[in-house]
């Protein structure tokens, strides 16, 4: 799901991948419905031989293998870990509904199962979900860079948390990055050379096939937007129900596809400082405007709220709490704004406990996945970020990027100039496709964006539905990242319409969240009074 500043990554200068796809006719209501039907899959495509997973019965697991190198297909081949939870409506079954969460490097056998109680009722009656981990990443063929565990966690604790502070911070993370990169160099280069997008498109046409379906129905968060947007130029003929949530534009990712080295690095061309900085402020405005008994970091109103969090950034600059440096700190507060319930009233316990002096209680854990935890390190981020999108390569200008960004989006500005550093010293490119971004599609992509969101602003969204050749927009009139993860039901029962039969929504429909942040939920759990309610456009 996120886009994160634990991803690190960068690319040296790379061919454009191409590929040669037939279109077909466009399909609408019933036909549509239709697409996803039982063609026998090609020699080509992988087998998946589904078995129930190692944890419960609910999900069922397979392994796909797939070539390393798609122009050379009989070579070394790789394997890709796959999750699926069938159709619960018996009968109803239209066909397979894939699902990337995100990251760079989400690992999707993970988070699908996790995430799957947010899919709309309808989708998940009608649709069997499958998600995987794409190559590089968890139980699939994985990038890591140590030869033992206790490597990874050592090199995980000879860096700053969150992003270096101080001219020593400094010089630690980037020799640590830069240990990391030759470590990698040594492992396994191979792997980190087929790393980019357009690969892990390839994967995903593959698996397409495997299950059996003539075109792809596919949903994209985040990152997965990128993916999306990349199989939609790639493989556009078969393109069934494409929606992409928390959208990158893809021309601040590839850097408008120049050939010269970039003067900022990815997430300060995506703007994503300036979206954080936004939410920052609405979730402490929201909390000041609150009680304590809601919002326990409260000061009365939303001035003093903003003033006891400026006050509590420069504490921590000069007195940690415990671990909780200010680094440290910062990189809690963006993630924590990505989910809103119940995720900023723990954000603002935790920031309490730190006004206190007091180290935070650890979160609540996530539901056991139906597969074991993998091996998930800040390098098989940094291989797929790395291989798509150039940024600066030398790690000294890093400190003068941030300091520029912190005058415009001040604590969040530090955080995502450093999210990009590490690809300054990342070894290893690979075959990137840089566009075009506008080719017909079989069927329109539904483009979906939140207007408050820390990670993938909002004009992402709408430089992606202008980019793509036939899209439409969908905002959530709302905050966090991703909109499946901070749920609208006015967003869903457009999600579901357009998944079974091709429904559009209206053009300039705007939705708004079930629950406002810092509200008792609804009965059910989820939907306030007027919550999820369509809205007029945006200014």
């Amino acid at each position: 799901m996120l886009i994160s500043g634990r991803i690190a990554g960068r690319r040296r200068g790379a061919a454009v991948l191409t590929a040669v796809v037939t279109c077909s006719a466009v399909l609408t209501g019933p036909d549509l419905a239709a697409a996803g039907g039982p063609p026998s899959p090609p020699a080509s495509a992988p087998q998946l031989e589904w078995k129930p997973c190692v944890r419960g019965k609910a999900f069922d697991c397979a392994t796909a293998k797939v070539p390393l190198d798609y122009r050379d297909p009989g070579g070394r081949t790789i394997e890709l870990a796959v999750v699926k939870r069938k159709a619960t409506g018996p009968g109803r079954r239209i066909g397979t509904l894939f699902f990337n969460p995100g990251g760079p490097g989400g690992p999707g056998t993970v988070q699908m199962p996790q995430n799957y109680r947010f899919f709309p009722r309808e989708v998940r009656e009608r649709f069997d979900i499958v998600s995987w981990d794409t190559r590089g990443v968890g139980h699939s063929t994985a990038v890591n860079c140590f030869a033992r565990p206790g490597d990874a966690a050592a090199w995980e604790a000879s860096k700053p948390a969150g992003f270096p502070v101080g001219a020593q911070e400094r010089k630690t993370w980037i020799a640590a990055f830069e240990d990391l990169a030759r470590r990698c160099r040594q492992r396994d280069p191979e792997l980190l050379r087929h790393m980019s997008t357009a690969d892990i498109a390839h994967d995903l046409d593959r698996l397409r096939h495997a299950v059996g379906d003539a075109q792809l129905t596919y949903l994209g968060t985040s990152y997965g937007s990128f993916l999306g947007a990349t199989y939609a130029n790639l493989f556009p003929g078969k393109v069934r129900a494409l929606a992409v949530d928390s959208t990158i534009d893809p021309q601040a990712w590839t850097d408008h596809a120049s050939h010269t080295a970039p003067r900022r690095p990815i997430f300060l061309r995506m703007g994503a400082d300036l979206g954080a900085a936004a939410i920052l402020d609405r979730f402490l405005a929201l909390c000041g405007a609150t009680t304590t008994a809601r919002c326990a970091f409260s000061a009365g109103s939303p001035k003093a709220t903003r003033d006891k969090f400026d006050r509590l950034m420069r504490r921590l600059r000069e007195h940690p709490v415990g671990t909780w440096t200010y680094g440290k700190t910062v990189d809690d507060v963006v993630s924590g704004l990505d989910i809103v319930h119940p995720g900023w009233t723990d954000l603002a316990g935790r920031l309490q406990d730190l006004w206190r002096g007091r180290v935070p209680r650890p979160p609540t854990p996530l539901p056991a996945p139906p597969v074991p935890n993998p091996y998930t390190g800040v390098e098989q981020a940094s291989a797929i970020l790395c291989s798509d999108s150039p940024n600066p390569r030398d790690p000294g200008v890093y400190h003068a990027l941030e300091e520029a960004s912190a005058l415009r989006a001040g604590d969040t500005g530090r955080f995502w100039t450093w999210a990009a550093e590490p690809c300054a010293t990342w070894p290893v490119a690979a075959d990137r496709y840089r566009g075009p971004w506008n080719g017909p599609t079989a069927h329109p992509v539904l483009v979906i964006g939140t207007v408050y969101d820390p990670a993938t602003p909002y004009s992402g969204a709408q430089a992606m539905t202008k980019e793509l050749a036939h899209a439409r927009l969908l905002t959530h009139h709302g905050y966090g990242h991703t909109a499946l993860l901070n749920p609208s039901s006015c967003i869903k029962e457009y999600e579901s319409r357009y998944f079974i039969d091709g429904t559009l929504p209206p053009a300039g429909a705007v939705c708004r969240p079930d629950t406002p942040p810092f509200s008792a939920p609804g009965p059910s759990g989820g939907v306030a009074t007027g919550g999820g309610a369509m809205a007029g456009p945006v200014s």
